[in-house]
């Protein structure tokens, strides 16, 4: 009954407004009264401070403003243009120009929020000037938007490697891959649908020229690989990467002011500082968020490990004779399930520690455990009832969102299959990562 009237107050604070951190800091304290450890309240301070302490969380903020800065910079625009270049006279051009331009911005904004919201306010209305429907558009939007947070460098993947203890290198080498099939997967539903509706005929696009094109997206193009390589290669840790980032943004985000027409007159240094104090504000609100969401859940983590919580589930999925295999699908599926409700970093951090660590002891490798649970909650974010990237393609767009939770299923179906089969088969996400030294 005492459980009861805590699941019945965190639903009535949540139906209320409340904002979820506060919310799961209160049922947290609430928790441990409920299991009778309110004794270890006294020290929850100092063990919450001690466990968001870590070095390679500062990455996050400054992957974040590295985003921001490229985003506001130009670069969306320039690496939309590359994606018309090489797949927009497909059929359903503009759709596979979505789809790649998700691509190439995963390797830049490493998060599907900023991904969705930025071609959201770009290509939708592009694709409703060209004949696509604005409910699909949106759809396609929100559904590519998984791929940012997969192809390295990835904000999901690294707060995952800090939480468990697990290489951000080998992560991103993991992702990479899986990251591709996804996008497999939507081109193949995007030209299904698009032959079914008549969508794209993509003759009649204005195609940008190809060689300004790419002088104008190799330097944002260059960014990833050079990350990515530098932390894949143990040559700069995550944290440092990042800083770097941060660098290339500036002077990339000043090389676009330079070459771009200013009507206003405005010098390119000043557009520069304008994009630096933007981007800065923007960084400083979604950094506080997480960590606040962080602070929270760690309170949650804390009760989880005095109470021996992952090792009773290790034994319980032992005697329950449930299999490697068996187990993988079980915690997939109820990751699944908590993406419809849960913000991704708050289901990382109350699920990830709970249930993973039986999925290791039962055989299945940390790499692989990491990128599953990192694309499996992303794929939460355009899942209904409460999928935060359908809710900003919803409002950035102006798509009723009953309609668009309707229009994404498809796409959702899709990136599902793709889970299952990297479920099934462990090699294609390690592979990379093995080929690397990186895992054995």
């Amino acid at each position: 009954m005492a459980w009861l009237v805590l699941v019945l107050f965190i639903l009535a604070s949540l139906a209320g407004g409340a904002a979820i951190a506060y919310v799961t800091g209160a049922a947290a304290v609430l928790s441990f009264i409920l299991a009778d450890s309110s004794r270890y309240l006294a020290i929850l301070p100092q063990r919450i401070l001690s466990q968001i302490d870590v070095f390679t969380f500062l990455a996050m903020p400054l992957f974040i403003l590295a985003g921001e800065l490229m985003n506001r910079g130009g670069v969306t625009r320039a690496l939309i243009d590359l994606a018309m270049v090489l797949v927009g006279r497909m059929k359903g051009g503009l759709g596979h120009v979505n789809i790649a331009a998700s691509v190439f911005m995963a390797g830049i904004s490493g998060s599907a929020v900023a991904d969705a919201a930025a071609l959201t306010a770009t290509l939708v209305p592009e694709m409703k000037a060209r004949g696509y429907s604005a409910t699909y558009a949106a759809a396609l939007t929100a559904a590519s938007s998984v791929i940012g947070p997969i192809i390295p460098p990835s904000i999901v993947m690294i707060f995952y490697g800090a939480l468990m203890n697990v290489s951000v290198a080998a992560l991103f080498a993991g992702g990479l891959l899986p990251g591709l099939l996804v996008a497999l997967g939507l081109f193949v539903m995007n030209g299904i649908l698009a032959r079914r509706h008549g969508y794209g005929t993509g003759d009649a696009l204005a195609m940008p020229p190809a060689g300004r094109t790419l002088v104008r997206a190799v330097p944002a193009l260059f960014v990833p690989v050079i990350i990515v390589a530098g932390i894949v290669f143990g040559v700069v840790t995550p944290t440092e990467a990042a800083a770097l980032a941060v660098v290339a943004a500036l002077l990339i985000a000043f090389f676009y002011r330079t070459i771009e027409a200013r009507p206003d007159g405005a010098t390119p240094l000043t557009l520069l500082l304008r994009d630096i104090r933007d981007g800065l504000e923007r960084t400083a609100v979604l950094t506080g968020s997480i960590f606040m969401i962080l602070f929270a859940a760690a309170i949650f983590g804390y009760l989880i490990a005095i109470r021996d919580v992952p090792q009773a589930i290790t034994d319980l999925v032992g005697s329950a004779g449930i299999d490697g295999l068996g187990y993988l699908l079980l915690i997939n599926l109820v990751f699944f399930v908590a993406g419809m409700f849960m913000d991704v970093t708050m289901a990382l951090v109350l699920l990830v520690p709970l249930l993973v660590p039986a999925a290791i002891a039962s055989g299945a490798d940390p790499v692989h455990v990491g990128v599953l649970s990192c694309l499996n909650l992303t794929i939460g974010l355009i899942t209904p009832p409460f999928g935060g990237c359908l809710m900003i393609v919803s409002a950035t767009s102006g798509v009723n969102y009953l309609r668009l939770s309707l229009a994404v299923l498809p796409f959702i179906a899709i990136e599902a299959v793709v889970l299952v089969v990297l479920i099934l088969f462990p090699d294609i996400t390690l592979v990379v990562p093995a080929a690397l030294g990186l895992v054995e």
